[in-house]
């Protein structure tokens, strides 16, 4: 094998893929050529965790390698992710694996959405990146109709504004456009490459030639395009020999609201924005040459707070040991060493302030779903879409897994049972907060009202 250390690092993040929409994940309708040869010549993850069900705590849980309550997440003044304008966003205290990465000679960009606070304190590239390229939050947060109260929508490069209202169906080759530009100007040093999709969030606007092929509506649409893009990345880095040394992984915020417009989380129960298994169980996929065997399965619970001590670690850097840091890292599992096990004695789960549920091995107890206590215990390996209650079964593992609630209660809190928690840290704030962009009727948008009511 090759160095196994200090790979060029490429990030694909979906927003609202579920765990069943790649092909390699039991998709039928949705053609994902590209992501299942990236599975085939690497590894797949079966039970791969967000750290929430919805973007925000999503997003920036992953960044920092922290549960959401961590780092004050939890909750954006009771709302559950970020809005154009907030006064909260990611503190200037935490720490990325952008700015991390940064520190050992990476050039870092992140293409797409952030979505971890507007503001000019919180945007991306006051957290450890060299560029920035996208929208600052999701694509139903600019005016369109039925949503007129939003602002509209920017796109911005580094800290300016470009343009106000793109056209969604260009942004995608757009946002390729860009990834394609950063290999390029940094072909010769390691790179971290950020790209977050706004695929599949609703509204869905695609580009004509994947509109046609969908056999899956828009939705299938925008899941071929994605496709498309991380075969432009792949195509990319093996025209200038960067191939072999890069990691390149592919997944998702949180699981698909997988209603009726296309989405699936087969077999998992639940949707976006629930703490069963479907709202956080997202795809990942992982291919690396130089040194991830390829065609495998890891059946092992990890994380996306997994990649920054992971990141860090190959870059020949130390996560930082001044402050919890909640991932793990999960080299030993990607790289196929013997016996190789997860390294979370226990996941949680938590709806904004409450602690919902947790997952110890195959076990799975959840105490609730938002106002509702409810006491129900799965065998997640003979039961994954949690069909079959056995609570009352098992009260020697119940009893387990309630000591691991409470341990995490002390630690992170739980606003259901009024536990604060003791090593929760501080969201960002700023005083008068002010939305990035004001509707002018005289600017000459190119889509001054986005014509789609979907949204969410």
């Amino acid at each position: 094998m090759a160095t196994l250390t200090r790979p060029n690092i490429v990030l694909i993040n979906c927003d609202d893929l579920g765990y069943g929409d790649p092909g390699c994940y039991g998709s039928t309708v949705n053609r994902t050529p590209v992501l299942d040869r990236m599975a085939a010549e690497g590894i797949r993850f079966t039970d791969f965790y967000m750290a929430s069900p919805v973007c925000s705590p999503s997003r920036g849980a992953m960044m920092t390698g922290c549960y959401p309550p961590r780092i004050g997440f939890d909750s954006f003044d009771g709302a559950a992710v970020l809005f154009p304008g907030q006064g909260v966003g990611l503190h200037a205290g935490e720490q990325t694996i952008a700015g991390l990465l940064k520190e050992q000679g990476y050039a870092t960009m992140i293409v797409g959405k952030w979505h971890c606070g507007d503001q000019p304190e919180f945007l991306p590239t006051r957290h450890g990146f060299d560029h920035y390229y996208g929208l600052p939050y999701s694509n139903d947060m600019g005016r369109q109709v039925g949503r007129e109260k939003y602002p509209p929508l920017p796109l911005l490069r580094d800290e300016a504004i470009m343009q106000e209202q793109p056209d969604q169906a260009a942004l995608t080759e757009r946002y390729t456009e860009e990834c394609v530009r950063f290999i390029r100007a940094n072909k010769d040093r390691p790179f971290f490459l950020y790209l977050a999709h706004m695929y599949v969030h609703r509204p869905i606007y695609a580009p004509e030639r994947f509109m046609k092929q969908s056999k899956n509506g828009r939705y299938g649409a925008g899941v071929e395009c994605v496709d498309w893009s991380a075969g432009v990345i792949l195509h990319e880095l093996a025209r200038w020999g960067l191939d072999a040394n890069t990691l390149m992984l592919f997944t998702s915020d949180n699981g698909s609201r997988a209603r009726d417009e296309g989405g699936s989380n087969a077999p998992l129960r639940g949707t976006k924005a629930t703490t069963w298994e479907g709202g956080q169980r997202v795809p990942c996929i992982m291919r690396w040459p130089a040194a991830i065997p390829a065609g495998r399965v890891c059946r092992e619970l990890v994380t996306a707070m997994d990649f920054l001590p992971t990141f860090v670690r190959l870059a020949g850097g130390k996560p930082p040991s001044d402050r919890i840091i909640d991932g793990k890292d999960i080299a030993a599992l990607m790289l196929g060493a013997d016996g190789a096990a997860s390294p979370h004695d226990a996941f949680f789960y938590y709806w904004k302030h409450n602690l919902d549920a947790v997952r110890s091995g195959k076990w799975k107890l959840h105490l609730r779903k938002r106002d509702d206590a409810l006491r129900e215990l799965y065998d997640l390996d003979s039961d994954v879409g949690e069909t079959t209650n056995v609570y009352a079964d098992h009260p020697d593992v119940v009893e387990a897994l309630l000591a691991k609630i409470d341990a995490c209660r002390a630690d992170l809190g739980d606003a259901a049972t009024g536990v604060e928690g003791a090593n929760r840290r501080p969201i960002g704030r700023v005083d008068n907060p002010r939305p990035l962009t004001h509707y002018d009727p005289a600017h000459p948008y190119i889509e001054a009202l986005y014509d789609l009511k979907d949204g969410g």
